[in-house]
């Protein structure tokens, strides 16, 4: 079990920091404290192209006065650095008289949604690069058509601390570890690529529990079966979208859209819709940042609110939105722990955390057979959606033909092509099986991990873009 270390801060520095924001003019005042260490690997033919390790630690304070947020950050963590930044917040958000406020903090424990037991600082370099190497000769041996294979390895232990004007002091220790294995195959259709990950929020012991080799076997795999693969259908089509993956769907093309700073600013289609059928009746979206060691799991959020389980679409109903402190306050509200940072230097926002579609009744072999013809999605890739309109294109990086209910020939990548509230109507099938994946959300300049999932599903129509005829 890893030992608890000591504060990161001077909780005395901290409560003089925002008694001074206060004293200036503050309605609301927070002090974030961050202290990440990270280290970064990459393999590439073989070849050690990159090791790297850093620390960065810091803090940025936040002062609010109506309408108005005034920010300012600083790697000095003495009481004199606290201030500064503090003062220099506080004269953005309001030039106001000096006054006193004092504020008294009152240490407050969240519990961990889980333990991690090997801190990935305590080992050694040369055991994460014998990963790599290791995820390179099972790749290769996969078959000879691989001819470049490329592994990463990262790793990151983020402490935070957490106090603002309301008397809150809170703090988390996260620790995430990864793995990510690309493989190229050449054959008579040219270059391919296949892709696969291992991620969770836990520390070394990940690679006690999942085998490196399964990992870069599942990657070399899905760029050897394309080798043989036949250019995608076009037009509109069912299509089975394999447990796992297929939640960034939902994340991209209805999760960014049910953020309340979208909502407030009217750029989301699901705006004034809570309450109303937004979805097939067998869709459930959740919204967990206490889903033990997902990509996306924290005790906190990064504005010190304990995680929570948040039903956002219940049996097609929207319910509720997903809210930070600010806008929560503005609406008489609690937040819902989605504030999110990608670093000390950056403002808090409304971000998810680990977004899924619940699982169903269905049996997945069924969902299949049961679909005459279509396209299967066993691997989702990336994609980008529009919130205000709800229009998505997503890629698909490993496919397959379904004909007469079984799976036929595989697919060359494709995308899918449509609109998020259209798609979440045209759910017809939800399975009784669910997984989950890492990813990395980008919002606003800003990244931060989180996980998508989802059990197999049906959609009954949904665009394909292929370059074959349906």
């Amino acid at each position: 079990m890893v030992q608890t270390e000591t504060m990161l801060v001077d909780p005395a520095a901290v409560e003089s920091a925002l008694s001074l924001a206060l004293g200036h003019g503050g309605e609301f005042a927070e002090v974030f404290v961050e202290d990440r260490r990270t280290t970064g690997i990459s393999l590439d033919d073989r070849k050690v192209e990159e090791l790297s390790s850093g620390r960065d630690r810091g803090a940025g304070i936040r002062v609010v006065v109506g309408e108005t947020t005034g920010f300012a950050h600083t790697a000095d963590l003495s009481e004199r650095g606290l201030l500064a930044a503090a003062e220099a917040a506080a004269a953005v958000a309001r030039q106001g008289s000096p006054g006193v406020r004092e504020v008294a903090l009152e240490g407050r424990t969240v519990p961990a949604p889980h333990r991690f037991e090997v801190a990935p600082e305590s080992v050694p370099k040369s055991t994460k690069v014998d990963l790599l190497r290791r995820a390179d000769e099972a790749a290769r041996s996969s078959g000879g058509e691989i001819v470049q294979v490329s592994a990463g390895y990262g790793d990151s232990r983020r402490r935070i601390l957490v106090a603002n004007s309301d008397g809150l002091l809170v703090e988390d220790d996260q620790v995430r570890s990864r793995l990510m294995v690309m493989c190229v195959a050449s054959g008579d259709s040219g270059l391919q690529t296949g892709y696969e990950s291992l991620a969770l929020t836990i520390g070394f012991e990940l690679f006690d529990r999942f085998s490196v080799e399964e990992v870069a076997e599942k990657a070399a795999r899905r760029a050897l079966v394309k080798l043989s693969a036949r250019p995608a259908p076009s037009g509109t089509l069912p299509v089975v979208i394999e447990r796992g993956t297929g939640g960034i769907l939902f994340h991209e093309a209805c999760g960014h859209g049910l953020e309340a700073d979208h909502i407030v600013k009217d750029a989301s289609v699901y705006r004034g819709r809570v309450g109303e059928q937004v979805a097939s009746p067998l869709v459930t979206l959740v919204d967990d940042g206490t889903v033990a060691e997902q990509w996306g799991t924290a005790a906190i959020d990064d504005e010190g609110k304990p995680s929570q389980r948040n039903v956002l679409i219940e049996e097609g109903v929207l319910t509720d939105y997903m809210w930070d402190t600010l806008r929560a306050r503005k609406e008489k509200r609690p937040s819902s722990g989605n504030g999110r940072r990608q670093s000390y230097q950056h403002l808090p926002m409304v971000r998810m955390t680990n977004t899924y579609l619940q699982k169903g009744k269905d049996d997945p072999e069924e969902i299949l057979a049961q679909t005459p013809y279509g396209v299967y999605v066993a691997k989702l890739g990336g994609g980008q959606v529009n919130t205000a309109t709800g229009d998505f294109v997503f890629g698909m990086t490993e496919a397959y033909l379904i004909e007469d209910g079984h799976l036929t020939e595989p697919l060359r990548d494709a995308n899918l092509i449509g609109n998020g509230p259209e798609v979440l109507t045209r759910i017809d099938a939800v399975g009784n099986d669910f997984d989950m994946c890492p990813g990395t959300c980008g919002k606003d300049g800003q990244s931060v991990p989180v996980g998508c999932g989802q059990p197999t599903l049906r959609i009954s129509g949904v665009t394909v873009g292929g370059t074959a005829g349906a």
